[in-house]
């Protein structure tokens, strides 16, 4: 029987593009199990799949100077011992690594057990443990073409995204909200963590949008809202809230224009779904500029308005959203022309070329 392993994890950008392959995989794998870490969100997100789930000590950089990133060799040793016992428990033919900190003790234990792994780069210039683990990958498939050249073994696929996402009633989601259908819908998000800048913004620009927009904000798991989690349309006529969303194809359905970090899952569902965005990337420092240079790519695309952090403010913000609402027809317009398709099928006969 075919077995492949699933790993990847630290944010939700790390697994649920696993999920979107996981009804592709069936077709060649009778079983399909995930390794992630102990408490990662991707605990979360993969056993509501009902894939079954296996975890393993971990260690995840700190990006500043501190003793704590001492102890990572002796974490990552331990993470890949425990990796090498499941890995002989479930014997796959193949590993996935989607990258994130989760994934490099299980590549590792991989690659000394002999089993092949294929990895994938979701951004534009590679992340830590797919640099780190790319010289021990048959291959490194990425979702932009010029990233394919910066990895061992590269191989331009583009990304994978959800089968569900284009399955959802437009009418239905929006009633979901508890919205009339009056208005357009302005979709907030700052990603499974949140963004505390783009809440602050949008608690400036909020008595200015909503007039003209129905809004859906999710603020980020922890952050305070402003409404009961997950109530229609919240205590505040108009807006829905919730710190996080599990049924977020439901607010990408609803949504006629969206306001995003440009974390590269999020932002080529955006861009799959033809949404207008204005993109807020993660400013370099904050993170290692990856989110910058993914909205640079679509923006030069014509696909979207980028409005970076330093010069975040309600009034900007404001501003670029009606921009992006106005120029809608043109921005859709760039999406036949460049259109942006899901590599779940391409990516699937990559992975089934190494079953035994």
């Amino acid at each position: 029987m075919a077995a492949i392993v699933f790993t990847g994890g630290g944010t939700a950008g790390h697994c649920t593009p696993c999920t979107a392959l996981f009804p592709y995989v069936r077709k060649y794998f009778d079983e399909i199990y995930y390794i992630g870490s102990e408490k990662g969100i991707e605990r979360d997100i993969i056993e509501r799949t009902g894939i079954p789930y296996y975890f393993v000590p971990c260690a995840k950089l700190i990006r500043s100077a501190t003793f704590k990133n001492l102890v990572i060799p002796f974490k990552v040793a331990a993470g890949t011992k425990e990796a090498v016992k499941l890995l002989k428990k479930l014997r796959p033919d193949v590993v996935f690594s989607k990258g994130g900190y989760v994934a490099v003790p299980v590549v590792f234990a991989a690659h000394k057990l002999g089993i092949p792994v294929i990895s994938h780069e979701s951004d534009y210039t590679p992340g830590l443990a797919n640099r780190l683990t790319a010289r021990l990958c048959a291959k490194s498939l990425t979702s932009f073409p010029e990233t394919a050249k910066m990895l061992k073994n590269g191989l331009y696929t583009g990304s994978p995204i959800r089968k569900e996402l284009f399955e959802r009633d437009k009418r239905a989601a929006v009633k979901r909200f508890g919205f009339s259908g009056n208005k357009p819908v302005l979709l907030i998000t700052g990603g499974s963590q949140g963004a505390q800048a783009i809440n602050a913004a949008f608690a400036a620009a909020k008595k200015d949008l909503l007039p003209r927009f129905d809004i859906i904000h999710i603020a980020g798991k922890g952050n305070t809202v402003t409404a009961k989690e997950n109530s229609p349309a919240g205590k505040e006529k108009g807006i829905f809230t919730a710190e996080f969303l599990p049924d977020m194809e439901n607010a990408l359905a609803a949504a006629d224009v969206c306001v995003s970090r440009a974390g590269s899952n999020t932002v080529f569902e955006l861009m799959s779904l033809k949404i207008p965005c204005v993109l807020i990337p993660l400013p370099k420092g904050n993170s290692r500029g990856d989110q910058v240079l993914n909205a640079g790519y679509f923006q030069r695309l014509g696909h979207a308005l980028v409005l970076p952090q330093q010069e975040l403010t309600g009034e900007s913000l404001t501003f670029c959203i009606n921009c992006a609402y106005a120029n809608r027809f043109n921005i859709k317009r760039n999406f036949e022309e460049r259109p942006v398709k899901s590599a779940c099928e391409t990516i699937t006969n990559v992975i089934a070329g190494y079953r035994r």
